[in-house]
Parts: C-alpha cells; structure tokens; sequence
C-alpha cells in the first residue's frame, strides 16, 4: 500500500509493544522507520522497467527474509537504545511485526507480494483492497499523530491505538467478505449474459470498498464489469474488449513476454499502437488507461520483432471523466463510463502475426 498506510501502520504496533517503555512519540518514530523498511527495494537496479514491475515486492517483503531479519535489527535496537535492553524478545517481536505487517497488507493489494520468498516465488495478491483506501489508513493516522504529539505513555492512548488496530484488521477482513460478495455477484450476471467465463476476478475500486471492478475473462476477450455495493444488478452494464491472443505467438518464450503472464496471472491483454505491441495488465487501472503497460515488440504489416521492453505512461485524459463516474458509481446510480466504451468492440476475426 501507499508509504503513508506502511508508516502509519507500523507505527501504531511499535507504539502499542514499546510505548510504555520507550515513550510513544519515539516508539511511534521507530516503527515508522521499520514499517517503510521493505519498501527500500525500489532502490536496487534493474535491468528493465518490466523487471522493476514484476520484481518489486520480492525478497524484502519475504515474511522468512523479516524473520532473520527481526533478530539483527532488534539487537542493533537493544544495543543502542538504552530504554530497551532488558526488552530483548519483545523488541525483536515489535520488529518483526512492523515488517511482516507491511508485506501482510501488500499482499492483500491486486499488486501482490512475494511473502513466501524463496520456499514460493509468486506474489500473493487478493485484490480485496486498493492501494490507498482512506477507510483503512485515516484511523491509524489519527492515533500515531496522537502518539506522536504525547511525550508519557497513557492507558488512554494505548486503548486508542488497539481500538484503531482492531478497526483496520476487522475492515480488511470485510473488504474479502466485499471481494467474495462481487464475484459471486459477477458470475450470475455474466451466465444471464451468456458469458462462460473461465476466469472471474473482483478487484477493488479506486480509494474504496464500495465500487468493485469485476474481470470475466474468455479465450480472445475480457469483460469488465462495475459492481456498487448499492446496485440494482438488472441494470448491470458489461464492457467487453479483445485480449489480442493472434499478436502472442511469436513472442513465446520472449523474457520480458513470459514475466508479464506470470506476473499478471493470465489477467492481460494485447494491442497494436503506433507501430508497437503494447501489453497491459488489466487488474490495475481503468480501460484503456491502465497503470502497467508495456511496449515490446514492433508490428510492421503483420510482422513481429521483439524490442527491449518500454514502459509506456496511462493515459490520464479521462480523469475527471472517471471521477464523475466514480461517484456516481459509489451510490449505485447507472453510469457509463464514456472512455471504456469507446474502447469496447467484439473480438472478430484477425489475422495472425507472423515472425
């Protein structure tokens, strides 16, 4: 999730394992500091930028990485802190905590993280919560600017920071009620509309819980599907949008290719822009305007060549569009979103690339 949730949210375990014996302002800045740790990942080099994508929360979100690394960051704590030398365990706890808990609420991102590095090498991603969800975060925030502000530990402020804890574990466990709730939702409205889905994928909506993108996907296409918590589903609108699978066949085996079906899970698709094979990966961000995407080869008249890989920047065109769409969305009022359906068209017959 976003910098500001990771902080806040270690701080608030760091205030609530060390407050009493360290101070809460400086158990809050300790588990700030921790929280935001696994992140420092988006410093090392990589090759290319489908490399960043697909590598970012790797080994430095790997819950048995934070377990050897709990021991050897608590001791550096216990060593120079004098406050907590005769708190060994629990410092190496807090630490732990603080770290595990930042790769804990990654994963529970449609991004995804790699907490079972090395023993399993794919990235968990639930998908049940947005990368910045006001809900989750602004609870947290209010106690550790509160714990920040106290220079002595009260009983006041530690049932304050267990209450906001407990309020963001217990939402992030509804957003997955949320998540199951859509899907079985989608599912009935694609059989309604003699879509056979093989796959089915609710993600959630910007900044929220309330408004979920649902993905159906097919052999050659995808259907997007808009679900609000407070929707009549008779007046459920699908999008539906080609995968291009013709332009894939000669860059089988192509690196950067292969890492972005296994890093998307087979929830991408192909298109033909400008002279260039462009894939995007539909779990983050709205048609066309996806997050990811990524140019690597060049189509000539039907012809393939694999070219290094180029991030290409989403749109942002449709912002406001999407904004009014959004809110109108939020309180189950029909609408449509007017840049996906200019994207939409049926998969219809084409031709294949050739290499």
């Amino acid at each position: 999730m976003d910098s500001l949730t990771q902080f806040t949210l270690g701080a608030a375990v760091a205030a609530v394992c060390l407050g009493k014996k360290l101070g809460p302002r400086k158990a809050a800045l300790v588990g700030g500091v921790l929280g935001t740790l696994p992140d420092l990942d988006v410093l090392l080099p990589f090759d290319n930028p489908v490399d960043a994508f697909v590598l970012h929360r790797g080994w430095t979100h790997s819950l048995f990485v934070h377990a050897v690394a709990a021991p050897v960051i608590g001791e550096l704590l216990v060593r120079t802190i004098g406050a907590l030398r005769e708190s060994r365990a629990r410092v190496w706890l807090t630490v732990f905590l603080c770290l595990s808990t930042h790769a804990i609420i990654d994963g529970m991102t449609v991004y995804g993280t790699r907490l079972f590095w090395p023993f399993y090498p794919d990235p968990i991603g639930v998908g049940s919560i947005f990368i910045i969800d006001p809900l989750y975060t602004i609870p947290l925030l209010i106690v550790v600017v509160w714990a920040l502000m106290r220079g002595q530990w009260s009983l006041r402020l530690q049932r304050g920071l267990i209450a906001a804890l407990v309020f963001s574990t217990a939402y992030m466990g509804l957003s997955v009620v949320l998540q199951d709730n859509a899907e079985r939702r989608a599912k009935a409205i694609f059989a309604a509309a003699g879509i056979e889905a093989r796959n089915i994928f609710a993600i959630a909506g910007p900044l929220n819980t309330v408004v979920w993108k649902v993905i159906g996907q097919e052999d050659d296409r995808y259907h997007n599907l808009y679900l609000s918590l407070f929707d009549d589903d008779d007046q459920a609108r699908i999008y539906t949008h080609p995968t291009r699978p013709d332009l894939s066949g000669c860059l089988n085996g192509m690196d950067a290719f292969e890492k972005l079906k296994w890093f998307s899970r087979g929830y991408y698709r192909m298109a033909e822009q400008d002279g260039k094979i462009i894939v995007s990966d539909l779990r983050m961000g709205l048609t066309p305007s996806y997050v990811f995407r990524f140019a690597i080869a060049d189509y000539d008249d039907g012809a393939v060549t694999p070219i290094p890989p180029v991030a290409i920047q989403g749109g942002i065109n449709s912002l406001q569009q999407d904004m009014n769409w959004l809110a109108q969305r939020f309180v189950g009022e029909p609408s449509v979103r007017t840049a996906e359906a200019v994207d939409a068209e049926p998969p219809g017959l084409r031709n294949s690339a050739s290499c």
